[in-house]
């Protein structure tokens, strides 16, 4: 995180505590944009201790190698014994079929020139990927530094909680909140999602 993020983010007096508080954080691209997407699709609607065993089961099964190919290959059955549902299953298949087939470019470089809405209707024309998903891959995957994802329960819950009391706070309200931080709005949602976890 440079002095230009820290400085930004740090106007916010309640977010320069959190920037203090948990030290500095990054926002970066993911080595492989795929192995990255399948582990916001075994993420849905999970814990994030439920979500980090059957992830690692899941590569466990892959080989430790997450790729389109290993992913279509893989026996359902021993795919389901990783603790994933079978539309689970499906999902990861559907978005292996999608990077396999090549009809969209779905890494940074494809989606270079591409607004975040229209990375969003890319990747969510893919069978299980909706909008907290898409969200997860403009963060995680792409690195994208303004995205700001209140699909995400945690986010709306440690907005509420660290600038609200706990009090609940609607979207508009977290908006408004958050125009603090542009551009740098993935990264005042990484400290949101820090100070939650903690």
């Amino acid at each position: 995180m440079d002095d230009r993020i820290a400085e930004t983010l740090c106007a916010d007096p309640t977010m320069a505590t959190l920037v203090d508080r948990h030290g500095p954080l990054t926002v970066e691209p993911a080595p492989d944009e795929f192995a990255r997407l399948c582990t916001s699709i075994v993420n849905q609607q999970l814990s994030t201790a439920s979500a980090t065993a059957i992830h690692d089961r899941f590569l466990d099964c892959l080989g430790g190698e997450v790729t389109p190919s290993r992913v279509l290959a893989a026996d359902e059955d021993r795919l389901r014994e990783t603790g994933l549902s079978g539309t689970k299953v499906d999902y990861l298949r559907s978005a292996a079929r999608a990077f396999r087939d090549g009809e969209r470019d779905f890494t940074r470089q494809g989606f270079a020139d591409t607004t975040d809405d229209d990375v969003v209707d890319a990747l969510t024309a893919i069978r299980g990927v909706g909008e907290w998903t898409a969200r997860m891959y403009l963060i995680f995957a792409l690195g994208r530094e303004d995205v700001l994802p209140l699909g995400d329960l945690a986010v709306r819950k440690g907005i509420s909680q660290v600038y609200a009391d706990g009090d609940d706070l609607d979207r508009v309200a977290m908006r408004e909140i958050a125009e603090a931080w542009r551009p740098y709005r993935s990264y005042g949602t990484r400290y949101v999602w820090a100070e939650y976890e903690s």
